[in-house]
């Protein structure tokens, strides 16, 4: 199976949006072959995801929660923040939130690569 690399520019559009486009074509449901059970997805890069939106008040009120397990382990950071911080995270969190919840996750996460600014590496075979 040929995996095909597609390029996601998020300069100016809505997270949530361009999430649900990247989840799509991570788990192939964008192909005529499309099955559950198989990773058949494809390779998908996303530049400019410091220039991502947010609507409402979100960028002030989500808050993402990291748990060390430990008694009072738990870490707070608002989204404007950690998107000063490293803005590929929230990207990441937005995709890894939208596949499915099984065993091919994991595999399809390592498939998606998110780039602060626009200059990148890989060979583009569909543009989005």
């Amino acid at each position: 199976m040929e995996r095909k690399i597609h390029l996601f520019d998020a300069k100016g559009k809505v997270l949530g949006r361009l999430a649900t486009e990247v989840a799509r074509v991570l788990s192939g449901k964008n192909k005529v072959d499309y099955t559950p059970h198989v990773d058949g997805g494809d390779i998908v890069v996303v530049i400019n995801t410091e220039k991502i939106v947010v609507t409402g008040n979100k960028m002030e009120d989500k808050i993402y929660h990291r748990f060390s397990g430990y008694p009072g382990g738990i870490t707070s950071i608002a989204l404007k923040d950690l998107l000063e911080k490293d803005a590929t995270k929230v990207m990441m969190n937005a995709v890894n939130g939208m596949l499915p919840k099984n065993k091919l996750r994991d595999r399809m996460m390592t498939r998606l690569h998110p780039i602060v600014g626009s200059e990148h590496q890989y060979k583009i075979d569909v543009t989005h």
